[in-house]
């Protein structure tokens, strides 16, 4: 009998159907070809290349393929992402069993760079629609203010711990953040946009302020070439735009004191606690130092001791409130 062989043209569903390697079409094309559903997307343009496609149902699609090649037939199974995983499984441990039939698998199209990104957006899309969660459903640009200061904070203490794995998850809490106020903004009634005019914008910016990298311009004055781009795209007449005042106290004070020196603006001293906080800024920044940075290391450290201490004092039985002054300095120390 002749030995009967299955050929498995799998694909991404984020490629766009018809979107083949050279070497699928070839397999396609010698037919013949099975689907699992009618509506499969690449089935449109196989048609329309005169390739003929049979649709194969039934409650075991893995048991009839494996049947139709012991019977000595040549097979094309156009499989279907992840909805067809099982299917290509099964059939394999089939195969396994029947030295006689030859199984290939046929990579079709590869998920380009970035192709995740598109499962975010059909999930987003999917919780902001009808029947979908409710409680996202009730969310405005204003509600989910918190939650992106919040995740941002999250994902800079994870690379202050020097956490991959935690930076890998709460970037991941940023990005959905972004997709959730893409998602907001393109149900807008009079001003929408959507996630592919964010990004758009995003690259055009890109490029236009990279022209080192893509027209050639000289790579030596890239930050007053980026400052001033800057400012003719916004149509600032002050160096102190664009600041956001929102951010915390130390790394505003540090960020304006940064632009100030770039036109040769002084740093001034001011009375009181906030202008001694202020000449502190400005002594960090002549020492090449973070003042946000540099506090945030002290409050990390003293958040540890303290939490050490709390820990072994605990341990003994005892309540930390009942410690003396002398007592904790003792164990402080």
């Amino acid at each position: 009998m002749t030995s009967g062989r299955v050929v498995v043209v799998a694909t991404s569903p984020h490629t766009p159907p018809g979107l083949l390697s050279w070497r699928a079409w070839e397999v396609l094309r010698a037919g013949p070809v099975l689907v699992g559903r009618a509506d499969h997307p690449q089935v449109p343009h196989l048609v329309d290349a005169s390739v003929q496609v049979d649709l194969l149902e039934g409650p075991d699609v893995a048991a009839e393929l494996h049947s139709r090649a012991a019977a000595g037939a040549q097979l094309v199974w156009l499989a279907d992402g992840a909805a067809d995983e099982d299917v290509v499984r099964r059939h394999g441990r089939l195969v396994l069993r029947d030295r006689d039939i030859e199984l290939e698998v046929v990579y079709g199209s590869h998920d380009p760079p970035g192709a995740r990104l598109l499962d975010v957006v059909a999930v987003m899309d999917r919780l902001r629609s009808p029947g979908g969660c409710p409680w996202d459903a009730q969310q405005t640009h204003d509600s989910l203010k918190p939650y992106l200061l919040e995740e941002a904070y999250e994902a800079y203490q994870a690379i202050e711990d020097g956490d991959l794995v935690d930076l890998r998850e709460e970037l991941g809490d940023v990005l959905l953040q972004v997709a959730f106020h893409a998602r907001l903004a393109q149900e807008h009634a009079t001003e929408p946009w959507s996630i592919d005019d964010l990004a758009g914008d995003l690259v055009d910016k890109l490029v236009r302020r990279h022209p080192h990298v893509f027209a050639g311009a000289d790579p030596h004055d890239l930050d007053g070439t980026w400052e001033r781009l800057k400012a003719e795209e916004k149509g600032r007449t002050s160096v102190t735009e664009g600041v956001p005042l929102g951010q915390p106290a130390l790394s505003l004070a540090a960020k304006l004191q940064k632009r100030g020196s770039r036109i040769g603006a002084p740093v001034p001293s001011y009375d009181g606690l906030g202008g001694q906080l202020w000449d502190l800024v400005a002594r960090c920044r002549e020492a090449g130092l973070d003042p946000e940075a540099e506090l945030r290391s002290v409050a990390r450290t003293y958040r540890d001791r303290l939490a050490a201490v709390e820990r072994a004092v605990l341990e003994e039985g005892r309540d930390p409130k009942d410690l003396t002054p002398e007592e904790w300095a003792g164990r402080w120390s």
